[in-house]
């Protein structure tokens, strides 16, 4: 079978989903640009900011994607390429996409709180209290995770860390020439388009050889100004330039594979039981960002719906975001699908090999050198992982001042809650702890391997929500509650299996069974906070 047939086929299945899908979505809620958004409404320069929908999309899509949806198609492939086609398409388009349509336009309507102040008006304050805590913990471990992925890439390669500097300096360039001296949007983003692609030769001339140590420290500084400066001066414009090294990782895969004439070597199909890790629930959980992650949603009702220019751009942003993401995804699988099986084996351990294999091979096809496209590859997913660190501690700040700002009013300013936030993850990467064979590793590695089932259980609460406020609108629901009543029981039999394995063994990590059992009660608790206001028709009018 002929690659660029099937790549050409689901390409034009996203754009359908796009065109057709999304146009009921924005029925269903009723987009209208007559009503002002929090973005106008609560204006301040800081965290609410109307922004030209190009830029957003650029800023929200490149926070939503970091290596997920590179990384977890290649992991999934373990089951055959097909399993993961379908679960990338069918996700993008009836799970993902819903999702953080969803997370977004509710956001908006309920003054741009994230989704734990829209759960306690649609359940109380007890189901709020519980996904927020589980919301936060969330983004600890992710910039954990990603912090310690940044400092690995620029202690390995140091040219990307002077390319990463220069980059981050550029987009406070970007910054105050679009919205301090009013220069034309497509004028400053091609002058600054120029640079950040000249800082990448640049950098590999003069690389930033540092410690790891040294790199730990200057990240969290890092983001710890990304969290509390305007939004408008770091976060969005190095979002939205670097957003357009994925659109050209994209667009360059995507004329190689049309173009390529590649026939697929990988097989369609493996098996359902490999070594005890099963298809059903395990791919739905290694495949998230490139079908449905719960991270989106932090994401849309944190950052993104306080500069949401109108309504009619949540389409644009919210539901075509997820489908930009899925189309990565699919050149992600494209990768694998062009080696063999025996190959794969040799390589999974290191799933960005494969990928930077795929698109030096894609990238090789415009006549670009195989060494140059592989480095350009790994180079855009640095920049990626970088971009989610970063947009986590924003809202990880969000996150705790409505968690706990209420009641003790020093969480409602910026730089303690920041400070807090981040030193919860420095800790994760400094802290040390055993493993069950005995080995010495960093904190965040004994719980990471419970992320996959927390982040689409997350995904969970947020289609909940979203199903609760579409029924307290008297609107249909089935567009929301039919991906929740998929999610949901996937996602908690996933926990299941984790608290088993970890548990019902000679050798049991307690740590991670019990953090699967948490999860389940917390699912279970917010399930029936759900059902409860339904019952007793408590939910409000929002």
């Amino acid at each position: 079978m002929h690659l660029t047939l099937l790549f050409l086929a689901a390409v034009f299945f996203l754009l359908a989903g796009y065109i057709f899908y999304g146009r009921m979505l924005g029925r269903i809620y009723e987009l209208n640009d007559k009503k002002t958004t929090p973005a106008h409404t609560f204006k301040d320069g800081v965290d609410h900011i109307p922004t030209d929908k190009t830029v957003l999309l650029g800023h929200h899509f490149s926070s939503i994607a970091g290596a997920g949806p590179i990384i977890g198609p290649i992991s999934g492939a373990m089951f055959g390429w097909l399993p993961v086609l379908l679960w990338i398409i069918i996700g993008s388009i009836f799970l993902g996409g819903v999702h953080d349509f969803s997370s977004l336009v509710s956001s908006i309507r309920n003054k741009a709180m994230s989704l734990g102040e829209l759960i306690k008006n649609l359940m109380g304050r007890r189901g709020k209290l519980l996904f927020l805590i589980f919301s936060w913990l969330t983004l600890v471990l992710v910039i954990a995770v990603f912090l310690e992925l940044t400092k690995t890439t620029f202690v390995q390669d140091p040219g990307v860390a002077t390319s990463s500097t220069l980059y981050i300096l550029l987009a406070v360039a970007f910054g105050i020439l679009l919205y301090k001296v009013k220069t034309p949007l497509l004028y400053t983003t091609i002058i600054c388009l120029v640079f950040l692609f000249a800082f990448i030769y640049v950098g590999q001339k003069f690389p930033l050889a540092k410690s790891e140590k040294f790199w730990v420290y200057a990240l969290a500084s890092y983001c710890f100004l990304a969290s509390i400066l305007p939004v408008w001066f770091l976060l969005q414009p190095r979002d939205y330039l670097s957003s357009f090294l994925l659109y050209a990782s994209a667009i360059g895969g995507f004329i190689g594979i049309i173009i390529g004439g590649y026939k697929i070597t990988y097989p369609t199909y493996t098996a359902f039981n490999i070594n005890g890790v099963y298809l059903y629930p395990i791919l739905f959980v290694t495949v998230a960002c490139g079908a449905i992650s719960g991270f989106h949603s932090l994401v849309s009702s944190g950052t993104t719906s306080k500069q949401l220019n109108k309504e009619s751009d949540a389409k644009i942003i919210g539901y075509g975001g997820m489908i930009i993401e899925g189309l990565v995804a699919v050149i992600s699988l494209a990768t694998v699908m062009i080696i063999s099986k025996e190959r794969y084996a040799e390589l999974i351990a290191n799933p960005l090999a494969i990928y930077a294999n795929g698109m030096g091979m894609f990238l090789n096809k415009l006549g670009l050198p195989l060494q140059f496209g592989e480095n350009f590859a790994i180079l855009a997913l640095s920049t990626f992982i970088l971009t989610t660190l970063d947009t986590a501690a924003r809202i990880g700040r969000y996150t705790l001042s409505e968690l706990l700002g209420e009641h003790l009013v020093i969480f409602k300013n910026k730089y303690f809650s920041t400070l807090v936030t981040i030193s919860a993850a420095l800790f994760l990467v400094l802290a040390k702890s055993y493993d069950l064979q005995g080995n010495l590793i960093p904190a965040w590695k004994i719980i990471w391997p419970v992320f996959g089932s927390s982040n689409q259980l997350l995904a969970s609460l947020a289609l909940l929500s979203a199903t609760l406020y579409l029924i307290s609108k008297k609107k249909r629901c089935l567009i929301t509650l039919l991906p929740l009543l998929f999610m949901l029981p996937m996602t908690i039999f996933a926990l299941l299996l984790i608290a088993v394995k970890n548990l019902h063994t000679q050798t049991p990590n307690h740590i991670m069974g019990f953090s699967a059992i948490i999860l389940i009660i917390l699912a279970l608790l917010l399930t029936i906070e759900s059902i409860t206001s339904i019952y007793r028709k408590e939910t409000k009018q929002i």
